[in-house]
C-alpha cells in the first residue's frame, strides 16, 4: 500500500525549531536526513500503523534486537549509520518526521528530523509505475520528502530568510542515501539492465536538483552517498544463484555486472557533485563512498571481525546464503543466528548494526569521504555507550 507524507496537515502541527549554532570546532547541532531504508529510523513504521494497513515483516523482532531490543522501524538488528553520527554530534536525537507529525513534540525538533522511508526512490512512483513497478511500501520519493521539508519549514520562518538560513547553515544535512531502490525494485521486477542503466542520469539530476534546492534554501554542509555494491548483496546473489564462474569476483564472492552497475551511478553521481561545487564554492558539498568502505569487509571480512562472512544473511529462510524470498526474516520458519556482529548481511538487503558502523568509521572518521567530513568536524568520535539512552528514547 503506498504510504505519503504529505497528506498529514503539517503547518498546524509544527512551531519554532529551536536555533542551532555551530560547535567552535565546525561541527553541527542539527541533522537532516532523507533517504530510504538505510536511514528510516521510524517514519514508515508509524505510517503504517496509522493507516492500520498489514505491518511488514521488519516492524518485528527480531529487527532492533541487538541495541534498542525492540523493532524501531530500523532495517536492521540495531543501529543504523544516521545513529552513529547523532552520536558522534553529541547524542543527537533525530526524530522520524512522523513522530513529530503525530506526538507533536517539540523539545526533539531543534536536534534534527529525518524523513527516510523504507522503499523510498529517488524519481517519483509515477515514473516506475508507468515502466510497470510498483512500490510495496511508500510512494514517499525523495521530492515528497523534499516537499514535506519546505512545508515544514515555511511553518518556521520565511523561506530564504536569515532565520531559515541560520538554521540550516547549523544543520548537516544527510542527502540519502537514496536511488538504491531505483534499480532494486525493477531488478527484482524483471527489468533488463540497458533499460536500468537509462534511469541513471534521470536519478542523479533528481538527487543534484534536491541538493541545489537545499543550497538555495541556505545549506552549507550536505553529505551525499553514494550506492553500496549491490553485487555484494545477499538478496542478489540469491536471484541470480546458479550463474557462470565467470560472472563472480573470485576474490569477494560478489556479482561484478551489479557492482560494476553501482560504480557507474556513483561516478555519474560524483561528476554531479563536482559542478555542483563549481557553482557553490561556499558550500561543503561531501561525497560519502558507501561502496569502498563497504568493499573493505567484502574483500577481508575476517579482518572486521566478520566470522560468518560477508555474504551470508544472519536472518532469512535458509539456502545457499540463508535467504528466500518467499521467507522474510522474522517469518516463523525462518532462522536468526547467534551472533549478528560476526555477520555483515542482517535479513538480504539490509547489513547489520556491526557493519554499518565499520562503513560509518571509515566514512566520518577515517578517509573515505571527499572532502574529508573529519577535516570539517575533527573531533567527531564515537559515543555509542553514552548515547545509548538518548537514542533509545528517540526511537
Amino acid at each position: 500500500m503506498a504510504i505519503s507524507l504529505t497528506f498529514i496537515p503539517m503547518l498546524s502541527l509544527f512551531v519554532m525549531l529551536m536555533t542551532c549554532t555551530l560547535h567552535a570546532n565546525g561541527c553541527y547541532t542539527s541533522i537532516i536526513s532523507f533517504g530510504d531504508s538505510l536511514a528510516d529510523t521510524g517514519n514508515l513504521k508509524r505510517s503504517v500503523y496509522r493507516s492500520k494497513s498489514d505491518p511488514p515483516h521488519f516492524l518485528f523482532l527480531p529487527y532492533g534486537e541487538t541495541f534498542f531490543h525492540e523493532a524501531t522501524g530500523r532495517c536492521s538488528n540495531g543501529r543504523l549509520i544516521i545513529d552513529f553520527i547523532g552520536e558522534s554530534l553529541g547524542k543527537l536525537r533525530i526524530s522520524p518526521f512522523e513522530k513529530m507529525m503525530q506526538t507533536n513534540n517539540l523539545k526533539d525538533i531543534g536536534q534534527g528530523v529525518n524523513f527516510a522511508v523504507v522503499g523510498a526512490t529517488a524519481l517519483d512512483s509515477s515514473f516506475h509505475q508507468a515502466r510497470g513497478v510498483y512500490n510495496p511500501y511508500t510512494n514517499a520519493s525523495l521530492g515528497v520528502q523534499l516537499n514535506c521539508f519546505k512545508k515544514m519549514l515555511a511553518s518556521i520562518c520565511e523561506p530564504v530568510s536569515e532565520d531559515c538560513k541560520s538554521l540550516l547553515q547549523n544543520s548537516l544535512i544527510l542527502m540519502g542515501e537514496i536511488g538504491g531502490n531505483d534499480y532494486n525494485h525493477p531488478i527484482i521486477a524483471g527489468k533488463p539492465f540497458d533499460e536500468l542503466k537509462s534511469y541513471v542520469p534521470l536519478i542523479i539530476n533528481t538527487i543534484a536538483t534536491a541538493i541545489n534546492d537545499m543550497i538555495e534554501l541556505g545549506a552549507k554542509t550536505l553529505v551525499v552517498p553514494g550506492n553500496l555494491p549491490i553485487g555484494c548483496s545477499t538478496t542478489y546473489l540469491t536471484i541470480y544463484y546458479g550463474s557462470g564462474k565467470e560472472e563472480y569476483d573470485s576474490t569477494t564472492g560478489c556479482l561484478t555486472k551489479l557492482n560494476k552497475f553501482a560504480e557507474y551511478h556513483n561516478e555519474m553521481l560524483q561528476t554531479a557533485l563536482h559542478q555542483i561545487r563549481e557553482l557553490h564554492p561556499d558550500v561543503n558539498v561531501i561525497y560519502a563512498d558507501y561502496y569502498n568502505a563497504a568493499m573493505q569487509f567484502y574483500r577481508s571480512p575476517q579482518q572486521y571481525g566478520f566470522t560468518n562472512g560477508a555474504l551470508k544473511a544472519c536472518c532469512g529462510g535458509k539456502g545457499p546464503y540463508n535467504y528466500n524470498l518467499q521467507v522474510a526474516c522474522g517469518d516463523p520458519s525462518s532462522t536468526t543466528c547467534d551472533d549478528p556482529d560476526t555477520y555483515v548481511n542482517w535479513d538480504g538487503l539490509h547489513l547489520t548494526e556491526a557493519a554499518y558502523r565499520v562503513i560509518y568509521k571509515s566514512l566520518f572518521q577515517g578517509t573515505y569521504t571527499t572532502p574529508q567530513y573529519n577535516s570539517l568536524c575533527p573531533t567527531s568520535t564515537l559515543q555509542s555507550r553514552e548515547a545509548s539512552s538518548s537514542l533509545a528514547q528517540s526511537s
